[in-house]
């Protein structure tokens, strides 16, 4: 008779066929999308945008700086390589990964010059040029909540937490260099809280392995001067909570600990960007799947926190939801085609995220990091559906990104055993970050 294999002697019989596959996927959705790009160009479609799929303008100006995100880059892919990564301590591993994130965003901000820092917070758009008729967290937040005011739409479709943020940062007199590099010293942390995250659900080895292209994501391009990168921290740090406090090894009052900083995580960023409260769903999916359904009383009162707060602050966090929602439709509607921005759209999804999203989607369905998939991907379905996906994703989406992602380097079967670095697919990943920011002027 024969004996039944085990998961762990279950592998894929050539992986980097299965990797090759994946980047030709990868490329072939990116030819077509730009086809699309070009096509609505050329038809004289109503985009509002001169840099199609993304916002902004298209132009090719290089410092001599640009040469620091290579030279990250290819340490990166080194380390990689390599196999010392597989080598060194948890805690060495994500102090080095949150130092080469650090480095790689600094080194695509610095690419244009030293301005990449501060450009979107100084210019007439962005947001400190707003804080300069804010007196109090009262005028704020009814600024944020006037559907006729004066703010931008990036101000108006986001809850008041990042412009609270800036105007208690600006009272320390910091400059704009100054907030530029903070910004980038708090946004580097998404990687390490994402890697614990994938420790606890895909494992160590395709942790260590996930770390590169969390580092060299094209993402990072919007983190450094982005609004959503304060989000994009709090979600991560929520979802790390979650995962932490539902590990089977932990029980009792810890585990009910963690889930209540978990909600709190959660709600405080809901109050950065509406479209976090969407991280919500995969942590009761996360919780379900390790049959903890009673975490999820703990999250939620912990989630009410903040909510109650900003609620006996003056802002509703509801009639804030519905002025966003309205206001943002009236003010583009007319300007942005939403049958052409929705596949616009998912091309830049696509290009932010490199060709480890193909890997991480195919393997969905017997990925134990699905809950994460769920959320990310229920979020983006929701804003294409509601028509809000009209341009600009690369920064709504922006605290997503990471969790698509998630599945990349995990055994293509529950239980199989880890697959070897896809050193290709994070090349790529590179290139289409250097590539994208060296001919792209986004407004954030």
């Amino acid at each position: 008779m024969v004996a039944n294999k085990t998961g762990d002697e279950i592998a894929p019989k050539d992986p980097r066929s299965m990797e090759r596959r994946d980047l030709a996927a990868w490329l072939t959705l990116v030819a077509v999308g730009l086809g699309i790009a070009a096509v609505a160009v050329a038809m004289s479609a109503e985009l509002g945008s001169d840099a199609v799929p993304f916002l902004g303008h298209y132009r090719l100006d290089i410092s001599p700086l640009a040469i620091v995100a290579p030279l990250v880059a290819l340490a990166v892919l080194l380390v990689a390589r390599r196999r010392w990564a597989a080598r060194m301590s948890w805690r060495m591993l994500l102090s080095l990964s949150y130092l080469a994130a650090l480095a790689w965003q600094l080194g695509l901000a610095l690419m244009s010059g030293p301005d990449g820092l501060s450009r979107y917070l100084s210019n007439e758009d962005g947001y400190l040029p707003e804080l300069a008729g804010v007196g109090s967290t009262a005028d704020l937040f009814t600024a944020v909540t006037d559907a006729g005011g004066t703010l931008s739409t990036a101000n108006t479709g986001h809850p008041p937490g990042s412009l609270l943020l800036l105007w208690a940062l600006k009272s320390t007199s910091l400059s704009d260099i100054q907030l530029g590099l903070l910004s980038a010293a708090i946004s580097a942390l998404i990687v390490p809280l994402v890697l614990l995250t994938a420790r606890s659900s895909c494992g160590p080895v395709a942790a260590r392995q996930l770390a590169p292209f969390l580092i060299l994501a094209p993402w990072a391009i919007w983190l450094v001067v982005g609004p959503d990168a304060a989000t994009a921290v709090l979600a991560a740090a929520a979802l790390a909570a979650a995962a932490h406090a539902s590990h089977r090894n932990r029980r009792g009052w810890s585990a009910l600990a963690w889930s209540v900083v978990s909600g709190l995580l959660l709600a405080s960023a809901t109050l950065f960007a509406y479209l976090a409260a969407w991280f919500g769903l995969s942590i009761v999916c996360l919780y379900f799947a390790r049959r903890r359904p009673w975490h999820n009383l703990a999250t939620g009162a912990g989630a009410l926190a903040p909510l109650a707060a900003a609620q006996l602050a003056g802002f509703n966090w509801a009639e804030g939801l519905s002025v966003a929602y309205h206001g943002y439709l009236e003010r583009i509607e007319f300007d942005r085609s939403l049958l052409w921005w929705i596949p616009l759209s998912l091309v830049v999804l696509i290009l932010a995220c490199g060709p480890g999203l193909v890997s991480s989607l195919r393997k969905m369905r017997n990925t134990p990091a699905w809950p994460f998939l769920i959320g990310g991907g229920a979020a983006i379905v929701f804003s294409v559906f509601m028509g809000t996906a009209r341009g600009g994703v690369e920064e709504t989406w922006l605290p997503l990104f990471p969790w698509l992602l998630i599945a990349a380097t995990a055994p293509a079967t529950q239980g199989g055993r880890p697959l070897p670095f896809p050193w290709l697919l994070a090349a790529v990943t590179a290139a289409c970050g250097l590539i994208i920011e060296a001919v792209l002027l986004s407004p954030w």
